[in-house]
């Protein structure tokens, strides 16, 4: 070996470039927010997203809550040209509004409309907390008021999927008198002998968790969903004491009597099935009348 071959260079094995790095696109992954697993979108659809470690559940917009859960193709949408305005003049609203509508592709926070699960005949109110924090406003009081009359005039039953952070503040009392108003709707159909299936999901506060969540003539919830009328913070510092650690969780609610029953996302639509059973028939129905 001469002295040449010495101190001949040596090839190392080199760290790719940024532009050799394979790029992975944007939303192909995801890492659930409690035990960190990392899961494709494709497998975490496939499971109704909910983490396969363990069983996070992932929040779903109103579209995806509507494909889950009826009857495919069935559903029948009411007031789908409904949109909110801005009556009080609030600051940077309808830009808000505006935002909210591109980048949920929803008019508002919520879908209602008439259709099928397991073939009976429901019709259904599914909120969206991904616009404005599914904020109650005066759009959506009327849209559940109205669907609520929609069942009275079908004699079928109601099942509204709730989530949401309260009351919109943009719209001030405007929005206070929807609890009212959707709290009247479904007295009137409670006396008429109709269904109300409450479903609660995460999270339910304020405004929402008040009136028409927990009126229902059943109320379900999902797995570890949080919900009350406050948030935990703010009972701690006004009542000075420390809340169990699963204070607001749909368990501790079910344990403490504001719940029939938790039911996990995979098991929701056969429930609902269930109880649509218990409750009627789908030949004495007068769905589509």
């Amino acid at each position: 070996m001469s002295i040449k071959d010495l101190f001949q260079k040596r090839k190392y094995a080199t760290i790719p470039s940024e532009r050799t790095k394979r790029e992975i696109p944007e939303g192909l992954m995801n890492k659930c927010p409690k035990c960190g697993t990392i899961q494709t979108s494709k497998e975490l659809e496939k499971n109704l997203k909910v983490c396969t470690a363990c069983g996070y559940h992932y929040r779903l917009n109103a579209l995806e809550r509507i494909q889950m859960t009826l009857d495919e193709g069935s559903l029948v949408e009411y007031d789908s040209d409904m949109i909110s305005e801005d009556p009080l003049e609030f600051p940077d609203y309808i830009n808000k509004l505006e935002k909210a509508k591109s980048t949920t592709n929803l008019k508002d926070a919520i879908v209602t409309g008439e259709g099928t699960i397991g073939g009976f005949p429901v019709v259904v109110a599914v909120m969206s907390f991904d616009f404005m924090g599914g904020s109650l406003g005066a759009v959506v009081g009327e849209k559940i008021t109205r669907a609520v009359e929609k069942a009275l005039d079908k004699q079928c039953p109601v099942i509204v999927f709730s989530t949401s952070g309260g009351a919109r503040m943009q719209e001030s009392i405007l929005s206070l008198m929807q609890m009212a108003k959707t709290s009247a709707a479904l007295a009137k159909l409670g006396e008429q002998g109709g269904l109300f299936i409450s479903v609660i999901t995460d999270p339910t506060f304020g405004g929402v968790s008040a009136s028409f969540a927990m009126l229902g003539d059943i109320i379900i919830a999902e797995p570890a969903t949080s919900f009350g009328f406050t948030g935990r913070r703010v009972i701690e510092q006004t009542i000075k004491q420390k809340l169990p650690d699963n204070f607001q969780t749909s368990e501790f609610n079910l344990e403490h009597g504001q719940l029939d029953k938790v039911v996990a996302r995979k098991e929701m639509r056969p429930t609902l099935i269930r109880l649509l059973d218990m409750h009627g028939t789908k030949e004495d129905a007068s769905y589509g009348g």
